[in-house]
């Protein structure tokens, strides 16, 4: 188990080290130049421009994988992703709303209008999903795709009625955008609470995906539990796709990859899951700078390429 876990932190350090390398201009070439001008840019570059950019990818993939994974612990689903449940839409949806309405995203408000729509697509979902039977995963997934065909209509609504020159924008940040400058603030601090809330839990994770009636014979309560692994995984994404926009599959294949590698304990799994998808989305952004240089792909799509075929290979095999 220990060979594993350095095996996994040296291949994220090499993705952070090629990350940094690489992209629409190597930076190494611009530090070894003689002349101190074209260095000091090279510098500029690398911890001004990419590695803040680097960081935000490497938190943004780490809280996509752990919402996927407690999702399919929870929905006993291996197709359960981070956006199955409507919260990235009611995000999505708010935060074009307040782009189209000219808000700005230096001023902070589309962030918030985002945090909000994904806010009031939970409590959808919660006041939607109750029913005289209690809890039931499949009432909650059903709940939550009806949802999301909702704010996918409205979404549609809203790129047809917006600018010409307001579109392109629009859709590169439902595919993903990392080009806001800075660290970001309020994805670590919810990422850093859910693994202090889920932590005691890890062993009552291992037997609720094994059944329900398993896991209430053993004590586990499991109603409890699971509204905590939904508001948990909910506001993962939401903070997520607030801080990145739409971004697809990493939570989708990453529990599964790891599952295949022989991490299926979930006190392993839930903190071997960060480092797992911080390297899936740090190479997917790596790829995203560099396969069109200077032109940068939306993330969403490279991740949408390469983990369809993915998951379609795990199927096949299963």
């Amino acid at each position: 188990m220990l060979g594993r876990w350095i095996l996994l932190v040296g291949l994220l350090l090499l993705s952070l080290f090629l990350a940094l390398s690489y992209g629409s201009v190597p930076v190494l070439p611009l530090l070894q130049h003689p002349d101190p001008s074209q260095q000091q840019l090279g510098w500029t570059i690398l911890w001004q421009l990419r590695l803040p950019r680097l960081v935000h990818v490497a938190v943004v993939g780490a809280s996509l994988a752990l919402s996927g994974g407690l999702l399919q612990v929870l929905l006993r689903n291996p197709l359960a992703d981070p956006y199955i449940l409507g919260v990235s839409g009611g995000a999505s949806c708010a935060a074009l709303l307040a782009l189209s309405l000219g808000w700005q995203w230096s001023s902070g408000h589309v962030e918030l209008a985002a945090m909000t729509g994904a806010l009031v697509a939970m409590a959808a979902v919660l006041l939607l999903c109750r029913g005289a039977s209690g809890w039931q995963p499949a009432r909650l997934l059903l709940t939550g795709a009806a949802l999301s065909s909702v704010w996918s209509a409205l979404i549609t609504l809203l790129l047809t009625l917006s600018a010409d020159g307001q579109t392109r924008g629009l859709l590169f940040w439902l595919m993903g955008d990392f080009d806001e400058p800075g660290y970001p603030v309020l994805l670590p601090i919810v990422l850093v609470i859910s693994l202090l809330l889920l932590w005691p839990q890890r062993q009552a994770l291992n037997l609720l995906a094994q059944g329900e009636l398993l896991a209430t014979t053993l004590g586990v309560a499991v109603k409890q539990l699971s509204w905590l692994l939904y508001l948990t995984a909910s506001l993962l994404v939401a903070a997520a796709v607030t801080s990145a926009g739409g971004i697809g599959f990493i939570g989708l294949i990453t529990p599964h990859l790891m599952r295949l590698l022989g991490w299926r304990d979930h006190r392993i799994l839930l903190p071997a899951l960060l480092p797992a998808g911080a390297i899936l989305l740090l190479w997917a952004d790596t790829i995203a700078r560099t396969a069109w240089a200077p032109q940068q792909l939306p993330i969403g799509a490279i991740t949408a390429l390469l983990g369809a075929p993915f998951f379609l290979l795990l199927l096949r095999r299963s």
